[in-house]
């Protein structure tokens, strides 16, 4: 019987517009899974699509590659033939006035973004937010709202939007980081809140959990189950998010690199405690500590090609082809209006 053929559980980041001969040895690392990709990476439409195309043809079972394109502030790449955006956290404003509109436009959203991306060559925009807007300075209007159960109804539009377009969907940032003031990419945060609590920011997590391919751990520490971060925990991975929820598809760790993985160690402590907490996948954005990681630690275990397949983006139709549909082209119209009013 033949093995099982596996791949890197890492996924990187890396300078640059285009591939030198350094980046193309490290991309062939066998403990690299994927890469992540980021303003620094995009000039223009036809330079990402080269630049996904040569990643795509490094090796096999072909990398994953992925970008953060939530919308509003955090939108990777933008370009006239892109649509522009708007906060997700407009959807929860509609939502307050006219539920069935919001559901529609949060649809829409997670469709063109998701479209958009996989005409790119782009596998997955890690999204959506779940997180609740209640006071964080790193989420605000990345979240759909303040409150769970709309985050959850609208939540589960926006994935239909993604998966209609053939993405999968990684959540984020498990448990809930929206309830806590401080930003863990640039300082160490705790949530003191008892466990009881903290069903609030579960609440979008635990209804939405069937339909999610990968839940991405937040960096933040909720004593009243771990004193460890999040993403560093076999209580919240193991036990609330995989037992407690059901949860079957790939865990990731946000970037070993944040502040708020401090209380871990040093790097290599981090991506050891990430990998024994139960992260299936690992993102190392800073390109200097994804060559330190891969450097240090040639033999890290490898993942089943087969799962990390399943975050592989699947365009049911090319963009020319769902660019003559006027429902679409009028969905793009739509979004970019309003992020325009946004401004």
């Amino acid at each position: 019987m033949t093995a099982a053929a596996t791949t890197g559980r890492l996924i990187v980041g890396f300078e640059g517009l285009a591939l030198d001969p350094a980046w193309r040895e490290l991309l062939g690392h066998p403990a690299v899974g994927g890469v992540i990709l980021f303003s620094r990476n995009f000039a223009s439409v036809a330079q990402i699509r080269e630049l996904v195309a040569e990643i795509r043809a490094l090796k096999a079972p072909r990398l994953l590659v992925t970008v953060d394109q939530e919308g509003g502030r955090v939108q990777r790449f933008r370009a006239p033939e892109l649509t522009p955006l708007p906060p997700l956290g407009l959807l929860g404003k509609w939502f307050e006035r006219r539920p069935d509109r919001a559901r529609d436009l949060a649809y829409r959203h997670g469709r063109v973004m998701a479209a958009e991306m996989l005409g790119l060559g782009v596998d997955l925009s890690w999204a959506p937010v779940l997180d609740l807007d209640r006071g964080s300075r790193v989420i605000g209007d990345r979240a759909m709202s303040r409150d769970p159960a709309t985050v959850a109804d609208l939540g589960g539009y926006y994935l239909a939007g993604m998966k209609d377009a053939g993405m999968a969907a990684c959540a984020k940032h498990f448990p809930g980081h929206g309830s806590v003031v401080a930003d863990s990419h640039l300082e160490v945060v705790t949530d003191p809140r008892p466990r009881e609590a903290l069903e609030v920011d579960l609440l979008p997590f635990a209804r939405l959990v069937d339909k999610l391919s990968a839940v991405m751990m937040g960096h933040v520490r909720y004593p009243a189950v771990d004193p460890l971060p999040a993403g560093f925990s076999s209580r919240w991975i193991g036990g609330e998010l995989r037992r407690g929820l059901g949860f079957a598809g790939l865990v990731v760790s946000d970037d070993l690199d944040m502040a708020g993985a401090g209380p871990v160690g040093d790097l290599d402590d981090r991506l050891a405690a990430a990998l024994d907490a139960g992260c299936d996948l690992v993102l190392v954005c800073n390109p200097d500590s994804a060559m330190q990681v891969l450097t240090k630690n040639p033999d890290l275990p490898g993942l089943n090609a087969e799962t990390l397949g399943r975050l592989h983006g699947r365009a049911l139709s090319s963009m020319t082809e769902q660019l003559l549909v006027p429902e679409f082209r009028a969905w793009r119209e739509s979004l970019s209006l309003l992020s325009q009013n946004e401004q």
